[in-house]
């Protein structure tokens, strides 16, 4: 290629969407999700005077952008998210200038920001609009370049300067972060919604589902060999101590002696000593005691309204043995994880929804400090958010990855018969066709292979225009 750090532009961006619904509710946090529009967002651009284009997807689900219980989802939440997407979108195409790809990223995020403050927009949601774009026209660039991402981060075709992110990091190039091949695999962290069903007799007959994937805990754990897992907590003491009984007894019964676990807070606390009273009462109870020799960290149990405000840091100084703390939904601007370490969490979370270009920082910046870099999942579908959110996590060498979209959603039915074929295809090692006929995530000895993901352009091996003709979105 004529350069490498290439000079790109975007000259349009298009969107399609795809109706899709679980195959029972997800219920977390204050939300139960049932169904959820599939946005595809495809890129035109042009590359050292060469035209190329992109693709990303993302399912919009409820209540995790804006977390506010005074709002609906069809009237409020779906139009918010949907306005940040389409102002993205068009500062995208408004920067008319040539530019490497981290600065089109950074002029981009400039312009979201902004934008957002002024219309009192929180941080993290403006972010998803910003990291849309970002991805597409990352696609767009890996397809250019007939590299995949691992090479097109480590070899800095994207121009990146940690510098300008993290000022620490000035001196710190790609190469030395990103120095080893991606992981071949990783670990599925498999999801327990708060009312998914323990076993199988839990389950009504009128809400079996006969589509041969598995729908209880236990059938999860003996399909797919699972060995970690996330547990959500609602905040109420009573009904977490119950779930969390029956949780520990099952996984004993069930799991390998050696599983892990995390637990989500859902944002339920109001501060760091709301949460700490409801964990020692849960560490005290002898019949939950033995699941906190398996725990790994807690995931944002205050709710971001409070997360990174100074009484945390005493809160924290105040508990001594307190497990290792993440921030999640709180990770919504560059200088957030900063913040967190400051205050005594040990680190964040990384989803393609909150940015690729921040994780890679985020890595960079724990490897210098030491903390914890977690993979978790808003029910992402393949063939493209799955796969691309894969791609990263095994760039970024993050071993167990939270996973519950082929858990909710039956595998890629929902897909044109076209794209399934293609994707079994492409993608052998990542799915396999059940007994139902249509392909689903394969999970062996509980880990998902990550080989044709990383040998792919940003992990998708299908072309862009194998995803035209679906409803358009604008």
């Amino acid at each position: 290629m004529s350069s490498a750090v290439p000079l790109i532009r975007v000259r349009d961006i298009k969107f399609s969407v795809l109706p899709t619904r679980t195959r029972f509710p997800f219920r977390y946090g204050i939300a139960a999700m049932t169904e959820a529009p599939h946005l595809f967002v495809r890129s035109e651009l042009e590359i050292e005077g060469i035209t190329a284009a992109g693709i990303a997807s993302e399912g919009l689900p409820p209540k995790w952008f804006t977390k506010n219980v005074e709002t609906t989802f069809e009237e409020d939440d779906l139009p918010g998210m949907k306005r940040v997407i389409l102002q993205a979108a068009g500062f995208a195409t408004e920067i008319t200038e040539s530019l490497s790809f981290f600065e089109f990223w950074k002029a981009l995020k400039q312009r979201q920001e902004s934008w957002a403050k002024t219309e009192s927009i929180p941080p993290l949601l403006a972010q998803l609009g910003t990291a849309l774009m970002e991805r597409t026209v990352l696609d767009g660039l890996c397809r250019y370049l007939e590299k995949p991402l691992h090479h097109v981060v480590s070899e800095n075709h994207i121009g990146l300067d940690w510098g300008e992110i993290h000022p620490e990091l000035s001196d710190v190039n790609p190469s030395s972060v990103f120095k080893n091949p991606p992981l071949d695999s990783v670990r599925a962290r498999h999801t327990v919604g708060l009312a998914d069903p323990l076993t199988d007799s839990e389950i009504p007959d009128s809400d079996r589902i006969d589509d041969g994937l598995p729908h209880s805990l236990v059938a999860n754990i003996r399909t797919y060999g699972l060995t970690h897992f996330k547990l959500k907590l609602c905040g109420n003491l009573e009904t977490d101590r119950d779930r969390l009984r029956e949780l520990t007894a099952l996984f004993s019964a069930e799991a390998p002696e050696n599983y892990e676990i995390t637990i989500d807070g859902n944002e339920q606390y109001a501060d760091i000593d709301a949460f700490r009273d409801h964990f020692l009462e849960h560490r005290a109870d002898p019949e939950i005691f033995p699941i906190f020799d398996h725990l790994l960290f807690v995931e944002q149990p205050i709710h971001r309204d409070f997360a990174l405000t100074d009484p945390v840091k005493s809160g924290f100084e105040n508990w001594p043995d307190a497990p290792p703390v993440i921030i999640d939904e709180s990770d919504g601007e560059a200088g957030s994880l900063p913040r967190a370490l400051e205050l005594g969490y040990v680190g964040t979370s990384h989803k393609n929804c909150k940015g690729v270009v921040k994780s890679l920082a985020n890595r960079a910046l724990l490897n210098r400090k030491g903390g914890v870099m977690s993979g978790e999942d808003l029910a992402n579908l393949g063939p493209i958010a799955l796969s691309q959110d894969l791609a990263v996590a095994a760039l970024l060498g993050i071993d167990h990855v939270e996973r519950n979209g082929h858990h909710y959603f039956a595998g890629l039915s929902m897909f044109p018969e076209s794209i399934q074929q293609a994707v079994l295809k492409c993608h052998p090692d990542l799915y396999a066709k059940t007994e139902t006929g249509f392909p689903a995530l394969r999970i062996e000895q509980g880990r998902i292979s990550t080989g044709s993901i990383n040998a792919a352009p940003f992990g998708v091996g299908l072309p862009v225009d194998a995803f035209d003709g679906f409803d358009s979105w604008t």
